[in-house]
């Protein structure tokens, strides 16, 4: 048996999806004729009480496009440091939007108001200036925590007395919400932009969703056919989409189960110092010094469980609709019996 926990990018599409994907009725969706791609979009935008959407090939490319539309060149990016905007995509604020980065240390990968307003630059020519301000929810390196409606509200005022722009990414933005019975149609008017993955928990095989204002998202199209993000008959993909957010979303909390029964694994293990809380789908253990990532890893694999290395004595492990309740059972069994 293989138990892939690596990532939930790694999930097949359900015969259900794969159905819907054959149906789907296409055009050309850089002329904007694509009825089932214009459909996915205006049905997240609707879900997020924001105006247009904007369908791309990955949640970088959505990420990328949004911090372009709000900032301008020698403008500011504030993050978390180990915000996927800054660690996992490529340089990208300053390759594409000739941007700064400044990084702030928050609770795992939780930014506060109050920390991000000690943080924003003056008025100075000395200095760049700063204009946006970025959340991931839930925050990946942060082992899958989450905001609540309730603490974002207050960056969003502080933003809006700054005349700072705020954008989301929701990568795994349902895992949260299926925690904190927050409602997406709240999101909206709190930020400028919203990027939703549809490739991770919800486990379509590709693409993720822009949403924004109508002017925003007239300017995001340009900036994603400059990119080369712009698809041709890409109603097969968000016909996988629709899908996700039709049957995919309700069962999220098995994942958080799921992830929460392999903590208590590994936290009975020698070889695990440490486990950050396990919120959602996300699992990351801190291994004894004495053993490296890699060798932990290899040897997990050599029994068909699959996790990855996050740094030199780091490992992670994520649920995912791929994984049920036999594969949970086998992985718990083993993990047991090799780690003790």
């Amino acid at each position: 048996m293989i138990v892939d926990f690596r990532s939930d990018t790694v999930t097949q599409p359900t015969p259900g999806m794969l159905n819907a994907m054959f149906e789907a009725k296409t055009g050309d969706d850089v002329y904007h004729e694509d009825e089932t791609v214009n459909a996915l979009e205006e049905k997240l935008a609707n879900m997020f009480g924001m105006q247009a959407g904007l369908f791309c090939p990955s949640g970088t490319m959505t990420n990328q496009i949004a911090i372009k539309c709000l900032t301008h060149p020698l403008d500011e990016v504030i993050c978390d440091l180990s915000s996927h905007v800054y660690q996992y995509e490529g340089g990208g604020i300053a390759f594409n939007s000739g941007a700064s980065v400044r990084t702030l240390k928050g609770d795992r990968g939780r930014l506060t108001a109050e920390l991000i307003e000690a943080n924003i630059n003056p008025h100075n020519i000395h200095h760049p200036e700063t204009r946006l301000v970025v959340l991931e929810n839930t925050s990946n390196r942060g082992g899958g925590s989450f905001y609540t409606l309730d603490d974002i509200e207050p960056i969003y005022h502080l933003c809006q007395l700054k005349k700072l722009s705020l954008h989301l990414d929701g990568a795994r933005i349902f895992n949260a919400l299926a925690e904190t019975g927050d409602h997406a149609k709240n999101y909206g008017h709190l930020f400028d932009s919203i990027s939703v993955c549809l490739s991770k928990g919800l486990g379509a095989p590709v693409g993720s969703v822009l949403l924004g204002s109508i002017d925003m998202i007239q300017k995001a199209r340009r900036i994603r056919k400059v990119l080369g993000g712009g698809m041709r008959q890409a109603g097969y993909l968000a016909a996988a989409g629709i899908y996700a957010l039709d049957n995919h979303i309700k069962r999220l909390k098995d994942d958080h189960k799921h992830a929460r029964m392999i903590a208590e694994t590994l936290r009975s293990s020698a070889s695990v110092q440490n486990i950050l809380p396990v919120d959602t789908n996300i699992v990351i253990a801190e291994l004894d010094r004495h053993i490296s990532a890699e060798s932990f890893v290899d040897h997990l694999a050599d029994h068909g469980i699959k996790c990855a290395a996050f740094g030199n004595h780091m490992v992670r492990f994520v649920t995912h609709l791929g994984i049920d309740e036999n594969m949970i059972d086998y992985a718990v069994t083993w993990i047991k019996k090799e780690l003790h």
